[in-house]
């Protein structure tokens, strides 16, 4: 039924018998001795001309067919001549694969645009069939992937793990210590990402080796040790939040056993234990493993009350920051034992009952815009500064945050934390900082994604 008409090097032309109904397909089987094709279909338009158009095979090699658009109707109608030529490509060159590479970019951008915050590592392989392998911890983002290289005509094979993976048997933990490192990979020597307060509820993603891959309610997504959680199931989960609990609030201190004659652990600003009884001068609690100690009561209070009671008033957001004067730069720190300078602000925020993102490049995308001239006059107490480098695109990398106190000064982590000014004439003035400001944006007032309430966890 087909007949060469030309071959080059690397090319043939043939003549086929096909129909040029509208939606129907021509079905083509052609033996050669550097190729064969098996019923592979091509849709084609009812025209008088056929448009040029181009379809993937897969056969032996990557082939690509261009329709020339040739017809005879001559003989019918019905049937006519359609000239094809086939150009044979090494799989170096495959389609199919940068087809679904640029499936996979497009889902992860609109899905997982931060690997801080969502995982999407996929990644894809040919061995017979086409395999998606790597794993994710959004299921909607692994069906709409599916779905869009499956609507291009291409048939996948799905690897994907979702997590939390199978072995992980309780999907669910409580920091269990004052303060959990939370590391960029499963090892102690590696990065500091963040840090996570006792009481902090977390997903727990995978394990690997004693230590285990956690999202906190930022959403930020680290690793850290095993003896750091209290895992739990659903149901125990929703069972110690429905408790009552404390909130430390003191800069640090310490629990003590029920006897008052040894300390338990080391406490620091907002840590959240659950309440079994109070007296006088202490309240009694019980860690996520059920120790119990006792705690200072003029040292905490009771959450539910704390929360009733918040206010963001110019005087206690002034008076939160500058309770952590002089507190060492921590790179990857957000408790009062270290801080760098989004965990600075982060902090400050958490005792007002907020939760707002982890990094500065996180920070700067919520919250109302108030400023990007340098003019102080409009900025509030509380607002965060921004500051950084703009790119020869004018895109902004913001890389460091402070908080805004009035009277043209600032208070920042940068070396500790301090007190700076953004007036020439000031002893403290920031010239360095002035010089790459990018912004201010205000967070008390603001509704914008990113932002949850302590309400949410508690």
């Amino acid at each position: 039924m087909h007949k060469i008409i030309n071959e080059t090097c690397n090319e043939l032309e043939i003549t086929t018998p096909a129909s040029p109904e509208s939606g129907l397909p021509l079905n083509l089987n052609f033996r050669h001795e550097n190729l064969m094709l098996s019923d592979c279909k091509i849709k084609i338009q009812k025209e008088n001309t056929l448009p040029h158009r181009l379809a993937d095979l897969s056969a032996w090699g990557e082939l690509k067919i261009k329709l020339k658009g040739l017809w005879d109707f001559s003989h019918s109608p019905l049937i006519g001549i359609l000239i094809f030529s086939i150009s044979i490509f090494s799989c170096s060159g495959n389609k199919k694969l940068e087809l679904i590479q640029e499936c996979i970019y497009e889902v992860k951008t609109e899905f997982a645009p931060d690997k801080r915050t969502a995982l999407f590592e996929i990644k894809v392989e040919k061995n017979g069939a086409w395999m998606l392998k790597g794993e994710t911890n959004l299921p909607l983002a692994k069906a709409a992937l599916i779905k869009k290289i499956e609507q291009s005509g291409i048939h996948v094979m799905d690897d994907i793990i979702v997590l939390p993976k199978d072995n992980v048997h309780k999907k669910y933990a409580i920091i269990n210590v004052s303060v959990a490192n939370l590391r960029a990979d499963p090892s102690h020597s590696a990065e500091l990402a963040t840090q996570a307060l006792l009481g902090t509820p977390v997903n727990v993603l995978k394990n690997m080796a004693g230590w285990y891959l956690v999202q906190t309610p930022d959403n930020y997504i680290a690793w850290t040790n095993g003896g750091s959680l209290e895992f739990m199931d659903e149901t125990e989960l929703n069972s110690w939040k429905a408790n009552p609990k404390i909130i430390y609030l003191n800069t640090s201190g310490y629990s003590m056993n029920e006897a008052g004659s040894q300390r338990v652990s080391d406490l620091v600003a907002g840590n959240i234990l659950t309440l079994h009884d109070k007296d006088k001068h202490h309240w009694s609690v019980t860690y996520p493993d059920e120790r119990k100690a006792i705690v200072n009561k003029n040292e905490a209070l009771e959450l539910q009350s704390w929360k009733d009671q918040i206010a963001l008033t110019d005087s206690s957001i002034t008076r939160e920051a500058k309770e952590l004067m002089g507190v060492p730069y921590l790179w990857g720190g957000t408790s009062t034992k270290g801080v760098d300078c989004s965990g600075f602000t982060k902090t400050v925020y958490f005792l007002h009952g907020m939760i707002i993102p982890r990094d500065a490049s996180q920070q700067v995308l919520i919250g109302k815009l108030i400023d990007t001239e340098k003019d102080f006059n409009k900025l509030h107490v509380g607002d965060l500064l921004f500051f950084g480098r703009i790119n020869e695109d004018r895109s902004e990398r913001a890389t460091h945050v402070g908080m805004w106190l009035g009277n043209n000064q600032f208070i920042h982590s940068s070396g500790d934390v301090h007190i700076s000014s953004m007036d020439s004439l000031a002893e403290n003035f920031d010239d360095y900082n002035y010089k790459r400001y990018l912004r201010t944006k205000r967070i008390i007032g603001a509704y914008s994604e990113g932002i949850h309430n302590i309400n949410d966890l508690y």
